[in-house]
């Protein structure tokens, strides 16, 4: 058995900014002495998730942010998915996640690729307002096998997680920012299908609820199996959530139920 032990770790960013920092950095120690090997943060934590703070805390590269996550990964040894934080380059804002490896090396970026531009009853909200879409289906080789990265509304697009899996991604890690009205409804449904559907793990990393904040978060971190059954999920408040992956589940959900082996290519595309 080969178990992977995973924290996903929720807050929600504090008033100033060194503030989210110290708190995010207390949760990254916390969980790595608690024997984590690889932890996630979630969908801009360092900053409120509204429009009007992206532009002013975005960074370009080799930024404070990044320099930060980049230093604790070094020192806690761990594989840390530094949820995400708006890049700029070019002139343009990306949603982006950075990822980096236990010697603090940057295994990969993924700058959102589905932005959230929605009008439902009681909201809306349009992102591509303020950050340009990525153009990358992101895998990435770890100490623990290879993995991909998707943000928040990315999860709503079954091909990206197709073609994450056709690349050999064996967990995908996702943070996010669902809300009080689609959480509710399709956070947990979501995480499940992606996971059943490619027979992977899913590590979805929500931010934890403010009501103070001008955008309010579902919350609900939830960790998903490659059988599709959720193994680890928590509420809404602050707090490390901690997950057991065990990775031969992988091999042994795709021997018992063999869909990937199953594709017909010969009558639609399938991603690679």
């Amino acid at each position: 058995m080969s178990i992977l032990k995973a924290a996903l770790c929720q807050f929600s960013a504090a008033r100033e900014a060194e503030a989210t920092k110290e708190k995010a950095a207390r949760m990254i120690r916390e969980a790595a002495e608690n024997g984590a090997q690889l932890i996630v943060l979630p969908e801009m934590w360092c900053c409120p998730y509204t429009p009007r703070a992206f532009r002013p805390y975005a960074e370009a590269d080799g930024g404070r942010t990044q320099a930060f996550l980049s230093a604790l990964a070094r020192e806690t040894g761990v594989v840390l998915a530094g949820g995400s934080i708006p890049e700029r380059e070019g002139g343009k804002l990306y949603n982006t996640a950075f990822i980096y490896g236990p010697d603090g090396r940057e295994l990969a970026r993924h700058r959102k690729a589905h932005l959230f531009d929605v009008d439902i009853p009681g909201m809306r909200f349009k992102e591509s307002d303020s950050f340009a879409p990525g153009d990358a289906v992101t895998v990435f080789d770890t100490p623990f096998g290879k993995m991909g990265a998707a943000v928040c509304f990315d999860l709503r697009f079954p091909e990206l997680f197709r073609a994450m899996t056709e690349r050999g991604a064996r967990i995908v890690l996702l943070p996010a920012q669902f809300n009080l009205k689609t959480g509710p409804r399709h956070w947990e449904l979501l995480l499940r299908a992606r996971a059943a559907d490619n027979q992977l793990f899913v590590l979805g990393c929500a931010a934890a609820r403010d009501e103070s904040s001008p955008y309010t978060c579902w919350g609900h971190s939830t960790a998903v199996d490659p059988f599709g059954m959720v193994c680890a999920s928590c509420d809404e408040t602050e707090q490390i959530l901690y997950a057991a992956l065990d990775m031969d589940e992988i091999d042994e959900a795709r021997r018992q139920i063999p869909t990937l082996s199953a594709l017909r290519e010969d009558l639609y595309p399938v991603a690679k």
